[in-house]
């Protein structure tokens, strides 16, 4: 059931920014704001109190599984432990390193627009966080997940070039399609593309292992915000890990709303950016045009978003 409508001029101090309860975020997305400023003094000691915790018993964690470019990408951002941060304090660290900036979303940005934003060098951030009395991993993002599990990742040179190229193949999704000159098979072929990306950035970006078969380590941001799959992901006899198949992946349908069971490791960043030039050349090639069907689905908004990219 949806809402009632908000004032433009609604004073919104001490409803606080708590995920799936913002008015703010409410109204924001009532007007089609996508890109918002980040309303810091809506925070309410809730909302940092959740953070604290949330960081505080992740630190452990982050030492014991997490690589070393993220663990150094926390040390230059110098984010707090006892309040939610300023994006503009993060960006002030974050953007002389590598270019990249974090940038304030209303909710779930539409696929091109998402790629497009990497390739531009900015990461769309929530700016609201869970509850204190779920703490534990949720299907949607908040800006513990974007902060303290993608961001730091940003501050290595080698793994923003890979983000980057993961945008330039969403442009090369919309060129690969528009020499489809058949609408069924444009679709087809287009809805193909973008779950074969989904795929290639969960098990990397958001579930990546990185290192050798007796010495892994955590890079993806979905296991870095999660204090119970981050260990699980490593020494678990539950998960299968394998050394990265790309074939396999883009294959590969995954459930959101589990710890993972199948997980993929690289060498490197440098092999990441290799692999998604990999893609990318596969993508021109007309091999991501009927991989396997399955999770994720693709929505008529992510497809429209591709097939519409400039509106």
């Amino acid at each position: 059931m949806q809402g009632p409508t908000l004032d433009v001029h609604t004073d919104f101090s001490g409803l606080g920014l708590t995920t799936n309860e913002s008015p703010f975020i409410e109204q924001s997305r009532q007007r089609g704001e996508l890109y918002i400023r980040q309303p810091y003094d809506l925070y309410t000691s809730a909302n940092h109190r959740a953070w604290q915790q949330l960081y505080g018993r992740m630190i452990p964690q982050w030492e014991r599984y997490a690589n070393r470019h993220f663990l150094e990408g926390l040390a230059t951002l110098c984010l707090p432990q006892d309040s939610v941060p300023h994006l503009e304090d993060v960006n002030r660290f974050l953007q002389p390193r590598t270019g990249f900036r974090a940038k304030a979303v209303s909710g779930y940005v539409p696929a091109f627009q998402f790629f497009d934003c990497l390739r531009n060098r900015e990461f769309p951030t929530t700016i609201t966080i869970r509850r204190g009395d779920h703490l534990e991993y949720l299907p949607e993002p908040d800006i513990f997940h974007d902060l303290a599990g993608h961001v730091p990742m940003h501050t290595d040179p080698h793994f923003a070039e890979a983000l980057v190229r993961f945008g330039t193949c969403a442009h090369t999704a919309v060129e690969v399609a528009a020499r489809i000159f058949d609408p069924e098979e444009r679709a087809h072929a287009l809805t193909s593309i973008i779950r074969a990306l989904a795929r290639m950035f969960w098990f990397t970006i958001e579930f990546g292992l990185m290192g050798t078969a007796n010495e892994l380590k955590v890079y993806g941001s979905g296991l870095l915000s999660s204090h119970g799959e981050i260990e699980h992901a490593v020494t678990s006899p539950d998960v299968q890990r394998f050394p990265f198949q790309l074939e396999w992946v883009i294959n590969q349908s995954f459930e959101i709303n589990r710890y993972q069971p199948l997980l993929f490791w690289i060498r490197s960043f440098d092999h990441l950016f290799e692999l998604v030039g990999t893609l990318e050349t596969w993508m021109k090639q007309g091999k991501l045009n009927h991989v396997a069907a399955g999770e994720p689905v693709v929505n008529e908004r992510d497809l429209m978003s591709f097939l519409e990219p400039a509106k």
